[in-house]
């Protein structure tokens, strides 16, 4: 099997680049590319990955002046041809400014940010980022954001849910979504959705904080084994 390339975007005010890059390069047989925000060159990348942080330092609105960086322009043609592109938290955010993603990110519902361990439910287990788990699994995954309050106009969020785009939605530890298990006011308690297509993913939990025992969870390693396998398969 060839070698995978993962693309990291790394923004001014990007944090979680390098946690990023040592859970990629964690898998054997994928290599992780460091790709500066000024750039055009994928650098031969099968995968993009937008890590979390406060890109431009969240001036105007979280991701706004992310989604004009040079290579982003690269990352909107790649996602177009059918390519993976995976969004963490602030990337999520980069993700909805450029249009990737249908919807937005406001203020969290008690205006604080929020830095802890959550729950999701996987709702999804069949696009190329969960084929590795169970629908309904019941995931712990942390999250760190100030605005990660998910919203989109009814008939958006109406469509997400006819198409299966909710993929991953904050619950408590037995499963249940309910108010209580939602950390930020977002609709539906949705953590996270994909594109019509299936290729590209947003979410604000932070996986590769949960890809490691030692991290106290592994249980975001299964959504990198994911999309991994599915490339490999493509090889």
């Amino acid at each position: 099997m060839a070698a995978i390339t993962a693309g990291i975007v790394v923004f001014p005010g990007s944090n979680c680049d390098h946690d990023t890059e040592h859970a990629v390069a964690s898998f054997d047989g994928v290599r992780p590319v460091m790709l500066w925000h000024n750039e055009h060159d994928l650098r031969g990348a099968d995968l993009i990955i937008l890590p979390g942080g406060f890109s431009y330092g969240d001036y105007l609105r979280a991701g706004a002046i992310a989604r004009f960086s040079p290579i982003m322009h690269e990352v909107i043609e790649f996602a177009r041809k059918g390519h993976p592109v995976l969004g963490i938290c602030n990337g999520f955010q980069v993700l909805l400014e450029s249009g990737l993603l249908e919807g937005a990110l406001s203020r969290n519902r008690d205006k604080k940010f929020i830095c802890s361990s959550t729950t999701i439910r996987v709702e999804n287990a069949a696009t190329v980022f969960t084929n590795r788990y169970q629908a309904n699994d019941v995931l712990s995954i942390p999250i760190a954001h100030g605005d990660g309050n998910y919203f989109a106009p009814s008939e958006v969020i109406e469509r997400l849910e006819e198409n299966n785009q909710v993929v991953f939605r904050y619950c408590d530890s037995e499963g249940s979504v309910i108010a209580e298990s939602n950390p930020n006011g977002s609709a539906g308690n949705i953590a996270g959705i994909v594109n019509r297509e299936g290729n590209v993913l947003g979410l604000m939990p932070h996986p590769e904080r949960a890809s490691d025992p030692l991290l106290g969870s592994s249980d975001g390693r299964m959504l990198f084994e994911s999309v991994f396998d599915s490339l490999a398969g493509r090889q």
